[in-house]
């Protein structure tokens, strides 16, 4: 095992004790099923990159992991003008970056104007601070002010600026040489990567795993007024699968792992035994659906259309797709798949979004009559008796279900989507295939029939502005439209286009209400169930205050290892 040097902080402060006990030192081992492909966060937002920058780097303000609500970060507070344009942010007077050099406005300021709005640094973050074409402009007041002016209203502008701010003083440089979407690669020397979060890089050893140790100038301070953070260090063990998490957390190798319903019955018995607790923490925020192929379009290549125009007609019919949806039994996907940890999904948020979730919206129940109803009156009928519907032209409803074939949950779950299908009528060919495959389908060929998918979730719902915008690069069931195909999708690119200019966040839930409820009835994807949020901790750590929204660790800097542990 690699050692661990003592940082600054631990010399520089004597253990705080707490009713007699010393709450610094020890360690927290977690497992990464992937390496990290840079610790650049402004280039990869890949989730086994951010899972370690989010140690590293912070933003102006963060989200309340019970609440929801956005709080002051590296911004103490900030005032808006009454029209919701000019906003000027105080930052706070003690951070410094993890070398020890002060964080100041101009790393706020160099982040947004030569990072995230230079056109030749592939950010993902420049789309969502460019409202209608026209970027924010950042500017420095003093020291510890900056001003943001907006072109126009922004809602959801105090939480996106979670954004991670990056040191000035570093990269200005890179930047200028033009070298900065190499900068901070995963071959770079740790010293060089530097942060205001409670952890900084120490070692990175490819497939094998990430070291961290902690932060020796982390701002901030306990409740107590303990220096943060309590832990020396955390470690990332890099493994190849998601079974092996599981095995590494039972052997007592790592001290924490996420998990799939399916595996309950291997963890729960060995829960006092292993001194873990499991948690289960709701509804997650992602989802599973099923989504038709809705493109007219024609290949350029082959002059062929991406779908067959008969299946076409099919899949555009929205009584074909309301049968389906009747059709799919999620209580058995819940009860077979995720072993009783799931919850049906009905609305396009998940319920633990919160305030903007609708529960409202049409609710297609498991009704295998009713779906036979529907299809007949829409025209499909088992005119030749052979068990399979036909449409009015006599051709038999046949098409082929995609998913990736490294999800087992999901090829389980795609197993009884079929079966439910063809009980209707319907017959469906499975292919499960690798996942960058599926997502060339989905992105460039565009020559799929039917997908079983899943994408994350959150609570601002202009976040999704890419999947539901009619001309979103994620509009997946008939992508990057010149103009809406449907009224309804006009309808969602108004309700997108005024919800995120509206400060008044009831008339903003009003608004995004409507689109879940527009989705539920005209069903571009058709939602099946949401997993439950699994999770166990072993009992060694104190100050553990897990949440559905920031899960078990969503305090990190907090978190402490108990007496006896260290």
């Amino acid at each position: 095992m690699f050692g661990f040097m003592f940082c600054l902080a631990s010399m520089l402060v004597s253990p705080t004790i707490i009713f007699g006990e010393s709450l610094y030192g020890g360690r927290l081992v977690r497992a990464s099923t992937s390496d990290p492909k840079s610790f650049n966060p402004i280039i990869a937002k890949e989730t086994s990159t951010t899972l370690v920058t989010n140690l590293i780097f912070e933003g102006l303000t963060t989200e309340n992991a019970f609440t929801l609500k956005v709080e002051p970060r590296l911004a103490q507070s900030w005032e808006v003008d009454p029209q919701g344009l000019r906003w000027k942010f105080h930052l706070r007077q003690d951070v410094r970056w993890s070398d020890g050099v002060p964080f100041t406005a101009d790393d706020v300021v160099f982040t947004f104007n030569e990072l995230i709005y230079n056109d030749q640094i592939p950010s993902s973050s420049r789309d969502i601070f460019t409202v209608d074409g026209k970027i924010f402009q950042v500017s420095k007041l003093d020291d510890w002010t900056v001003l943001f002016v907006l072109p126009f209203k922004f809602a959801p502008f105090l939480r996106s600026l979670s954004q991670e701010i990056l040191p000035k003083h570093k990269l200005e440089k890179i930047v200028k040489e033009g070298k900065f979407n190499f900068a901070w690669g995963i071959d770079t020397d740790p010293k060089q990567i530097v942060g205001t979060g409670p952890f900084v890089l120490n070692r990175y050893s490819p497939g094998e795993r990430i070291v961290f140790k902690k932060n020796p100038f982390y701002w901030k301070k306990s409740a107590e007024g303990n220096r943060l953070p309590y832990l020396d260090g955390i470690i990332f063990l890099i493994v190849q699968n998601f079974d092996t998490v599981i095995l590494k957390f039972l052997e007592g190798e790592v001290d924490y792992c996420g998990f799939r319903g399916m595996d309950f019955p291997l963890l729960k018995p060995r829960e006092k035994s292993g001194n873990f607790t499991i948690y289960d923490a709701g509804p997650d925020f992602g989802s599973n659906f099923i989504a038709f192929n809705l493109n007219p379009g024609v290949n350029p290549q082959t002059k062929k259309p991406f779908v067959d125009p008969q299946k076409l007609s099919w899949f555009n019919n929205v009584e074909f797709r309301r049968a389906v949806a009747h059709a799919l039994d999620k209580k058995k996907m819940i009860e077979i798949v995720q072993n009783g940890f799931g919850y049906p999904q009905d609305s396009s948020m998940s319920p633990s979004a919160g305030f903007f979730y609708n529960p409202h919206v049409e609710v297609y129940d498991y009704d295998l009559s009713k779906a036979r109803d529907i299809l007949h009156n829409a025209g499909f009928i088992d005119r030749d008796h052979d068990g399979f519907v036909e449409d009015k032209e006599g051709h038999r409803v046949e098409f082929n279900l995609y998913t990736n074939a490294s999800d087992n949950e999901r090829v389980q779950m795609a197993g009884i989507i079929r079966q439910d299908l063809e009980n209707l009528g319907i017959k469906v060919n499975f292919v499960a295939i690798e996942f960058n495959a599926l997502v060339s389908k989905l992105t460039s060929t565009y020559e799929w029939d039917m997908i079983l998918l899943g994408l994350t979730g959150g609570v601002e719902p202009h976040f999704g502005n890419n999947v539901w915008q009619s001309s979103g690069q994620l509009h997946l069931w008939n992508p990057q439209q010149e103009f809406p195909a449907t009224d309804w999708e006009k309808g969602l690119d108004d309700i997108f286009a005024q919800g995120v200019q509206e400060l008044d966040e009831n008339k903003r839930k009003a608004l995004y209400d409507e689109f879940q409820l527009i989705i539920s009835q005209q069903l571009p994807v058709i939602y099946t169930v949401l997993e439950a949020n699994l999770f166990a901790v072993r009992n060694k750590f104190g100050n553990v205050q897990p949440s559905g929204y920031g899960g078990a660790f969503h305090n990190i800097e907090e978190i402490y290892l108990k007496e006896g542990y260290r």
